[in-house]
């Protein structure tokens, strides 16, 4: 959400920002919009003192005993077109409401301009890439093979884009969880949360999913939405409050079943993991002042880093082009872990500013020791990191020419002491 003021006074910035998004200019139409609503504002203002000042002179008429029918008929009169020129700032409201509800974020000036990820920009590598002297296979022939992952009995049960792990994959999958949380918590600074799966439309509204992304999410019949991310409702936890500036920053993280209905992936990655409607993922949210948010970004950032280096996993980190960007952030850095099946790197954790966008959705501001003006936080998320995809990473690069995998050191503390996942025996 934007601030029309700013527009109002910044048109060809704003449509530049836009222009860098691959839209067309806005600001002309959205300043026309307000403008209307401003005009109908101020008519209704104008008709309500005016009116005022006619009752005092009923009153006065009365005192008198003159007649003041003349004036009262004037009274009802201004009723009637003070309703009009309210309902024509209403309507304005809606139309100007809807169309700043659908515009991106603007990304800021050091933002590499492109049309997708074939324009990112990449910003640094960390570990060398394993080389084996067999043929690595892809997570699920690995998972399959270990008789631990199983596709075709979750799609029994739910259908495609589900999996179910069991054994020691299970308890991979949870020991990666565990680890990631007691990393962010007590090395990096955050507060761990268990936040509702469940939102109303005012909680996924305040950080941009709704009213645009409405088809990429799943919905109950009473009304909920399940969370696509913990994003949601960690971000929210600060909506509609006036922090005190020695309240921020707050940093938070959860380990959540993250829901999305992949609307747009058909085709796409559908064998395996890496895509499904389901997955687990530990999730960080900072809440800044404006002047921090940048900064802030970097040390989250090096924060899912950091996993992937204490897991031993190569990885790459990119910042986004800004058609590849999401809807509501400012700046977003990529980090794509390596795959020896796939011999690519693929996603696993994506780590956003989104400066005061989702603030304004929200309404969360602060104020400054001292000052009486209020400012709007600055909000940042990231994945600290992708569970599932994480566990893709280990498999793929810890397997063993058997198809058994060897377990990081890391995680074996989190494992009962084991150190190698092998084949189930039938």
């Amino acid at each position: 959400m934007f601030d029309m003021k700013w527009i109002r006074e910044n048109p060809t910035a704003f449509d530049a920002g836009l222009g860098k998004r691959g839209l067309a200019p806005q600001a002309a139409a959205l300043i026309a919009l307000d403008e209307t609503r401003r005009q109908a504002q101020g008519r209704a203002q104008q008709i309500q003192t005016e009116r005022n000042a006619l009752s005092k002179q009923i009153g006065m008429a009365k005192a008198k005993g003159e007649d003041a029918s003349a004036i009262i008929a004037r009274v009802s009169q201004s009723k009637t077109a003070q309703a009009e020129a309210e309902a024509e700032q209403s309507e304005a409201d809606g139309h100007l409401h809807k169309a700043l509800s659908a515009l991106p974020n603007l990304p800021f000036e050091d933002v590499p301009v492109g049309n997708d990820e074939s324009d990112n920009v990449e910003v640094r590598t960390w570990g060398a890439i394993p080389h084996f002297d067999f043929a690595p296979k892809e997570h699920f022939d690995l998972g399959e093979n270990l008789g631990l992952m199983d596709f075709e009995t979750a799609s029994k049960l739910a259908g495609a884009r589900f999996v179910l792990l069991s054994g020691a994959l299970a308890r991979l999958e949870r020991a990666l969880g565990n680890f990631m949380l007691n990393v962010q918590t007590e090395e990096h600074g955050y507060t761990e949360v268990n936040p509702p799966a469940l939102v109303n439309d005012t909680t996924m509204y305040g950080t941009g999913q709704l009213p645009k992304f409405g088809d990429d999410l799943f919905k109950t019949e009473d009304g909920y939405w399940l969370i696509p991310t913990a994003e949601v409702p960690l971000t929210n936890i600060v909506a509609g409050h006036i922090l005190d500036d020695t309240y921020l920053p707050r940093r938070y993280t959860a380990m959540t079943w993250c829901f999305r209905s992949e609307a747009g992936a058909a085709g796409r990655d559908t064998r395996g993991m890496i895509r499904q409607h389901q997955f687990s993922k530990v999730e960080m949210v900072s809440v800044t002042k404006a002047e921090e948010s940048s900064a802030e970004l970097e040390r989250m950032t090096g924060c899912a880093e950091e996993i992937l280096k204490r897991l031993e996993l190569p990885f790459r980190t990119v910042v986004l082009a800004t058609g590849d960007m999401g809807f509501g952030a400012r700046k977003t850095y990529d980090i794509e872990v390596w795959l020896p099946g796939q011999n690519a790197y693929r996603e696993i954790s994506s780590c956003s500013n989104c400066g005061d966008f989702q603030a304004r959705r929200m309404k969360a501001r602060y104020r400054e020791k001292g000052e009486t003006d209020l400012k709007f936080v600055h909000t940042l998320n990231g994945s600290g990191l992708a569970i599932g995809r994480t566990l893709i990473a280990v498999l793929e690069n810890y397997q063993q020419a058997d198809g058994s995998i060897h377990i990081p050191k890391a995680l074996q503390p989190y494992m009962g002491g084991l150190d190698v996942i092998a084949a189930v025996e039938n």
